[in-house]
């Protein structure tokens, strides 16, 4: 009689290897030896092609824990697609070595996956080369320019038209994730990109789920990477505090006033050390808000979490209302 089912003793594996989040992504078949987690050993240099797949042909960017290339899908091409140019995004050498590295990564692309959002950006797969044993995720290829770029073209900021049309879709977006239960985590402009197809928020690698959604999905501590951007990060996280809404805001809030007078609103201090010197008192409406916008935007940014008492859609709010609106509703109060 034919054997279906491999050995019993073929099946399990040892306890550091059930706990290993990284070692069911890796593992072979029951015939093979079982791929253990990449270590600085075992996970091998990128090749040119990944999975068979993907062809890598350069550079976009790198971060402090990943970075993503421009790739060519060698089967879309095959099969006549005009435009088989994707991005591809691959954890540095440094995390890959981690246990929980394709957890973390896999953690980013169910997150985003959760956000079919016009303003948020398209993921395609999440994909394992084993060759190399490195996870990787397939996402639309954006061309355009992120707003960091953008605050270097324009130092004086964006007049009030230009800036509305990048604020409006950015809470959208960041909106419509609180309200799916999802959290950014790393508000800032290098993750916000005006394309063209519009305005897209991207990079989710520090992002969670919030409790009871995805409750499958690893809840990964992103502390020790201490990966968090200092003058974009509200003062409870750079204190350990968990991730919440309220600290998406105070980054989107930085970047919106950043973006309105070119400068950042407490100097790119990390947010601890512009608290403890009390730079709130410096604030002034930046030069292109309009002045009915600025009370909604200056509690965005308050330090104090406790004191941050408005939401992503509320700011969205208060940035789409006209001023002779605003007056129509105080009058009927």
């Amino acid at each position: 009689m034919t054997q279906l089912m491999p050995p019993l003793d073929d099946l399990l594996v040892t306890d550091e290897e059930a706990s290993n989040l990284t070692y069911f992504a890796f593992a072979k078949s029951h015939q093979a030896e079982p791929a253990l987690a990449p270590t600085k050993a075992s996970v091998g240099e990128m090749p040119e092609v990944l999975a068979g797949r993907y062809r890598i042909e350069r550079l976009l960017g790198a971060g402090g824990m990943g970075a993503v290339y421009r790739a060519r899908d060698l089967l879309s091409e095959q099969f006549g697609d005009p435009d088989p140019y994707i991005a591809l995004k691959i954890l540095s050498e440094e995390f890959a070595e981690s246990p929980d590295a394709s957890a973390l990564l896999y953690s980013e692309f169910a997150l985003t996956r959760r956000l079919r959002h016009d303003n948020v950006l398209r993921l395609h797969s999440f994909e394992v080369d084993t060759d190399c044993q490195r996870a990787f995720i397939t996402m639309e290829l954006m061309r355009g320019l992120t707003l960091d770029k953008l605050l270097c073209e324009r130092p004086l900021g964006l007049p009030w038209k230009e800036l509305r049309d990048i604020a409006l879709p950015l809470l959208d977006a960041l909106a419509f994730a609180h309200a799916r239960g999802v959290l950014h985590g790393d508000m800032k402009p290098s993750n916000v990109m005006l394309s063209e197809e519009g305005v897209r928020l991207f990079d989710f690698g520090l992002g969670q789920a919030e409790e009871g959604i995805l409750p499958g999905l690893p809840h990964l501590s992103r502390n020790r990477f201490n990966a968090w951007t200092p003058g974009y990060a509200a003062p409870e996280l750079l204190e350990g505090q968990p991730l919440s809404a309220s600290a998406d805001v105070y980054g989107v809030a930085c970047v919106l006033y950043e973006l309105a007078g070119g400068k950042h609103p407490f100097r790119r201090l990390p947010s601890t050390e512009a608290r403890d010197g009390h730079l709130e008192r410096e604030l002034h409406a930046p030069r292109n808000l309009p002045k009915h916008c600025w009370p909604a935007l200056r509690t965005a940014l308050a330090f104090d979490a406790a004191d941050r008492t408005i939401t992503a859609a509320q700011l969205r709010d208060a940035m789409g209302a006209t001023s002779s609106l605003l007056q129509r509703l105080r009058l009927r109060a």
